[in-house]
């Protein structure tokens, strides 16, 4: 009740002194999430992130790349830095792992999460400095450090050979990326209308890292997914898929190791 009552008090100082709570969310990884009713904008939604570095990245990726969704994803309506938080439309819907749809549907879904993503990564110009590869091997360390003897000498042996190779191919050009990419952040609406929501981790990044979670967890089991995805987004070139090969070990290695670390 305490974290409805600080969500609800925010909005009300920032948005709406009559805004009435509605829904409440534990968000994910310490992020919090509350929705409310307004008069002036109907139903809104206040997130508290966990951190500045994250509040800072949504708040950025909103005011820069978000507005080339148009109407696919939330709009920001008021934001504050004590504590770190932003109000956005709520987006109607439920997010796609929570819907039941025939197979057409969910091979529209893909091809309509597809082309978001390729418009998200068109939303500003490519850049080629700083190198990302090297920043990702710096970060595989990081993650090896972090994972200590949880993985095998020969696992730690195998991501390093990947990072060299994904090194070995720069330089890639870097554009903006979501980099939690996942159908639990896509939302479909009940017109057929998917919608991308959660930008905290959106910032410069290899394209390719967008895709990696969609490679090694839906396309594997549903190649009818990855057609209709890659419809609209456009076929993947070697290179892309060579990052992919090399990045996909990282992911899983930082997957595990958050998952370790949660109370």
């Amino acid at each position: 009740m305490a974290d409805v009552n600080v969500h609800l008090a925010l909005c009300q100082r920032l948005l709406d002194a009559d805004a009435k709570p509605v829904t409440s969310h534990p968000g994910h990884a310490g992020t919090r999430v509350l929705r409310t009713s307004t008069s002036a904008h109907g139903d809104v939604v206040v997130k508290i992130h966990r951190s500045l570095e994250r509040h800072h990245q949504e708040v950025h990726a909103y005011r820069t790349w978000v507005p080339a969704l148009g109407d696919r994803a939330p709009r920001l309506l008021a934001i504050t830095d004590d504590p770190p938080a932003i109000v956005i439309t709520a987006v109607a819907g439920a997010a796609l792992t929570e819907r039941q749809l025939d197979l057409e549907a969910e091979q529209s879904a893909y091809r309509q999460a597809g082309q978001l993503l390729k418009t998200l990564h068109a939303a500003g110009p490519p850049r080629l400095e700083p190198d990302w590869t090297a920043w990702l091997a710096d970060r595989a360390e990081y993650w090896i450090h972090r994972a200590g003897d949880r993985i095998t000498a020969a696992r730690r042996a195998e991501l390093r050979a990947h990072m060299r190779a994904l090194r070995d191919l720069a330089p890639l050009p870097a554009l903006p990326c979501h980099l939690d990419f996942m159908p639990r952040n896509m939302i479909y609406g009940d017109d057929g209308v998917v919608r991308l929501i959660d930008f905290e981790h959106t910032r410069y990044d290899l394209p390719a890292r967008d895709l990696v979670r969609l490679a090694t967890r839906v396309w594997p089991h549903r190649p009818d997914l990855r057609a209709s995805f890659l419809d609209a987004y456009g076929q993947l070139s070697a290179v892309v898929n060579e990052v992919l090969e090399h990045c996909a070990p990282l992911d899983f290695l930082t997957s595990s190791a958050q998952h370790a670390h949660r109370p």
